[in-house]
């Protein structure tokens, strides 16, 4: 048997009692996975990202184990609900305008003592103090670092339209902003490189697009470490006492951590290794996070129908955001179908072999993402179910 006809034995037997849909954590893949990111970020510790996984049970175990420390969050009303849940160190990863949560915020001092907001404009701060509603407790405050590359004197950009400030200036001045406003207190930056943590660089059967992107991100990698030490330095002459800088992504953890000026990473995806983070040359990883659907009609030769599975993920539409049928190994979309909201035809020899009620296991094109189709994980070792855990959704929480 190949390892993938293997892996498919091991789900089947430990969810042969559970009817599909359903999604699974193979936990002896999750621990490996975590292992290697801790490997690669040299001593540095890793923030996780909690839009990638989406399970307070997962959260807890991976921050649990060494080289792990603090969550980087999505929406502030997720980070009041986790710092309320008992997470100490909390950053939130994008600016928010809920102004009820930041009114919560504002008048709680466990809320305000773990939990640090994202901004890259003065009109955050004014959107702020407009909400506290009378709260006096202090905002702890980090400053995003806009990473993209200008190529072609700035003509040409390459990375993610995310924060306007980009040079040591810029921050600077911001920090200066925040240093004179009282009820505000700077304690970190961050710069979040998608374009070189985010983008695979092995594409299978494109070998120039894939030197291309190497290159690329080679002279993105190179341009940034310097330009991120030369913030860094600008800021802590307003704010020597800053907390924390972080960077990185799971495509990116070994390059990031080898910069002086940071000082902790970030890293989600690199848990579940959903199907985008399979094309890298820097890191192999382990699918961890699977979904099961069931066979529901055989309507011919080297045809199957399971149910639903249109499960596409966010970002510019294409085939890559489509869940990829995984296994058994050799199935496909029907061209003219593809993933659909209802059923979802597979082709492929594979499909003779199937029987209805079996299931066919895919993995999701993002990490967390799959949590929001799905109440609970079912966690499997070996060929057990030793957990199931409630996701966000099963908790009753959807934060976006």
């Amino acid at each position: 048997m190949t390892p993938r006809a293997t892996d498919r034995a091991r789900y089947d037997r430990a969810t042969a009692h559970l009817d599909a849909p359903l999604a699974l954590v193979d936990l002896d893949a999750f621990d490996a996975n975590a292992d290697d990111l801790v490997h690669r970020a040299g001593g540095k510790p890793i923030r996780v990202a909690s839009k990638s996984v989406r399970c307070r049970a997962l959260l807890e175990r991976v921050l649990a184990r060494d080289g792990f420390a603090g969550i980087m969050s999505f929406t502030l009303a997720e980070s009041l609900w986790l710092a309320r849940a008992g997470f100490e160190d909390v950053l939130l990863a994008y600016p928010s305008a809920d102004r009820a949560a930041f009114a919560e915020l504002a008048a709680d001092p466990k809320l305000a003592a773990a939990v640090t907001v994202m901004i890259d404009d003065p009109a955050h701060l004014d959107l702020i103090d407009a909400a506290r509603g009378g709260g006096k407790e202090e905002f702890r405050i980090c400053l995003e670092l806009d990473t993209s590359l200008r190529v072609f004197g700035g003509r040409v950009r390459i990375g993610a339209r995310r924060s306007p400030l980009r040079e040591p200036a810029q921050l600077a001045e911001l920090a200066r902003t925040i240093a004179r406003r009282p009820g505000f207190r700077l304690v970190g930056l961050m710069a979040y490189e998608g374009h070189i943590a985010g983008v695979g660089d092995a594409l299978a059967g494109q070998p120039l697009r894939s030197r291309a992107i190497r290159l690329m991100q080679s002279a993105a990698r190179k341009e940034l470490t310097e330009r991120r030490a030369a913030v860094v330095r600008a800021v802590r002459t307003i704010a020597p006492e800053l907390e924390f800088v972080n960077g990185g992504g799971t495509g990116s953890v070994q390059h990031t951590a080898a910069e002086d000026a940071v000082t902790e990473i970030a890293a989600g995806s690199g848990l579940y290794v959903p199907r985008l983070f399979d094309n890298y040359t820097s890191f192999t990883g382990r699918p961890a996070a699977l979904f099961a659907q069931p066979v529901v009609r055989r309507p011919g030769v080297g045809v199957v129908t399971v149910l639903g599975g249109g499960y596409p993920a966010s970002g510019a539409a294409g085939r890559d955001r489509l869940p990829v049928p995984y296994l058994p190994e050799g199935l496909r979309y029907d061209g003219q179908e593809g993933a659909g909201e209802v059923q979802t035809p597979l082709l492929g020899s594979a499909a003779d072999d199937l029987l209805i009620g079996d299931k066919v296991w895919f993995r999701h094109a993002k990490a967390g993402e799959l949590c929001e189709r799905f109440d609970t994980l079912h966690l499997v070792e070996g060929d057990r179910v030793v957990a199931s855990a409630p996701t966000y959704r099963g908790e009753g929480r959807t934060f976006l």
